[in-house]
């Protein structure tokens, strides 16, 4: 298949809320990069956090294999620091190879649980 996607991403928006209504992972709040690797070769990608306050923190590498998908939850990233909670934060996603990628959010801070999903905004 030819490769689709871009392969620089923003996705402007970016909050994990510091408590949930539920405890368990599948209803845990998130904030999920979710990256199509249409192509035929793995992509490397780096995604780099923006703050109001402070310096850029990145960047956080993963690979997604070829004619693959991963979602990945931000709260889950650790290295080289964990993304921080009731914190706004914007992310700059850059592959190697084209890829298509989605933001995704969980907010299970009340009982009636919110989702919402939007294209990141892509170029290159």
């Amino acid at each position: 298949m030819t490769p689709i996607g871009k392969t620089r991403w923003a996705i402007a928006e970016g909050y994990i809320p510091p408590s949930d209504s539920v405890q368990s992972r599948q209803f845990t709040s998130y904030e999920t990069v979710c990256i199509l690797n249409a192509g035929e070769r793995d992509a490397q990608v780096a995604i780099t956090l923006f703050f109001s306050d402070r310096e850029p923190v990145g960047p956080y590498r993963v690979t997604v294999a070829a004619r693959r998908t991963l979602h990945l939850r931000f709260n889950d990233l650790t290295d080289p620091e964990p993304v921080p909670v009731d914190t706004d934060y914007a992310s700059v996603i850059e592959s190697d190879q084209p890829v298509v990628v989605q933001h995704t959010r969980l907010d299970s801070r009340q009982p009636a649980l919110a989702l919402l999903s939007t294209i990141a905004h892509g170029e290159g």
